[in-house]
């Protein structure tokens, strides 16, 4: 792994313990040398984490719709910096440039992220590891429910374990190291 995919929110939620981790997630990376992509932006958890790995000296690469560009939230100190014209382009992109993906506490745009690599790992377009970066049990409810949906019989064991779960960043990282990917839906029984 050389550079992490970090989805996370454009807002810093309600609990001081989701900016704090943030930083925890940006010294972990820079002690395991690995950079960070993100989306570009200066505000959120977004701008925490990038913020806190440009003063640990840490690379960053941001991707940035034209459109958000506009409405002023592109971070303008980064690494590296990519405008593009779509979010669909900014998700390809992100995807390219990343070894392993992780979600952060986000709403839906994180979410939605997320489960569209997670829908291209089961589909064997990719073979990278996906986390959920579990901050004060954030990911928790929605771990229930992907459980329920193995039960249901609409997700396969091995495509539920494609998702590490961890609240420490450390051990998350270490684990999407790790990771040996199951194989496609169409490969797997």
């Amino acid at each position: 792994m050389k550079r992490v995919c970090v989805f996370c929110g454009s807002a810093k939620g309600v609990r001081p313990a989701y900016e704090a981790k943030m930083k925890d997630l940006a010294r972990a990376l820079t002690q395991k040398g690995l950079g960070l992509v993100y989306g570009g932006g200066n505000v959120g958890l977004m701008g925490v984490l990038a913020d806190a790995m440009l003063e640990l000296g840490g690379e960053v690469t941001g991707i940035i719709p034209e459109t958000l560009v506009k409405a002023e939230v592109a971070h303008q100190t980064l690494t590296q910096l990519h405008v593009v014209k779509s979010m669909h382009e900014r998700k390809a992109m992100m995807a390219d440039l990343s070894d392993a993906f992780i979600a952060a506490p986000g709403g839906i745009g994180t979410l939605e992220e997320l489960f569209e690599i997670w829908t291209w790992g089961q589909l064997g377009l990719h073979h990278k590891p996906l986390g959920f970066y579990d901050v004060e049990q954030y990911y928790s409810p929605l771990m229930d429910f992907l459980d329920h949906a193995h039960a249901e019989g609409f997700l396969r064991a091995p495509h539920r374990k494609m998702v590490i779960l961890n609240a420490d960043p450390l051990d998350l990282l270490d684990e999407l190291a790790c990771f040996q990917h199951p194989g496609s839906i169409f490969s797997v029984p």
